[in-house]
């Protein structure tokens, strides 16, 4: 990565650029940065200056090499890298740390998904449990109002008794028909009528 600009720029803008170069370097692992003037232009690359001229600004330590090497992926580097310099034990410590990093960070995947095959458990039984539930309030409610239907139907086919007035078809008790004759009273024995049966529990005889 190289970023080049003119030394007319303030050094406020320099350093701001500068820190830039150092972040990204942090990011994306040990990257020596250099800054290089040629041609009235000054640059911040990762590489050496041509000829040998310019700054190391930021220089990758051991440690930030080789796990950059190990992230990467590329063990085999990171031990050449370690053994030219006489740092096995370097090395040793930060395989065992990058080995523990990819355990947390696939024990954490494990327990993430863990807990998202649980909600979705629990989420579909919550949906049967509801389903189940709302079944039940309609049987019940069906049963209601089949019982309030054979209710009904009973009272349709029950027969109807109507007792007649005491004056139907007969003198009021006591009194006496055209003739001056005394009249008995009407009869007490039930008298049945046809009736019919109207909507509602009604009757019309």
């Amino acid at each position: 990565m190289t970023v080049t600009m003119k030394t007319s720029m303030t050094g406020k803008h320099l350093l701001c650029v500068a820190a830039l170069l150092l972040a990204a370097a942090g990011a994306a692992g040990a990257q020596n940065i250099y800054k290089c003037t040629q041609a009235g232009q000054v640059a911040y690359t990762d590489h050496p200056c041509p000829g040998g001229n310019g700054e190391l600004l930021h220089q990758a330590d051991d440690t930030e090499v080789i796990d950059r090497y190990l992230r990467l992926g590329q063990d085999a580097l990171a031990k050449r890298y370690a053994e030219s310099r006489h740092l096995e034990a370097l090395y040793q410590q930060r395989v065992d740390a990058h080995q523990q990093a990819m355990e947390e960070r696939a024990q954490r995947q494990t327990d993430e998904a863990y807990v998202a095959e649980q909600r979705q458990r629990e989420a579909q039984h919550q949906a049967l449990t509801d389903k189940a539930a709302e079944r039940d309030r309609l049987q019940a409610e069906n049963d209601a109002l089949r019982q309030q239907n054979d209710q009904y139907q009973d009272q349709l086919s029950q027969p109807v008794y109507n007792p007649p007035p005491a004056y139907w078809g007969a003198p009021y008790p006591g009194r006496h028909d055209d003739h001056g004759h005394h009249r008995p009273p009407p009869s007490r024995e039930p008298v049945f009528h046809p009736c019919k049966q109207l909507a509602g529990g009604r009757t019309q005889c």
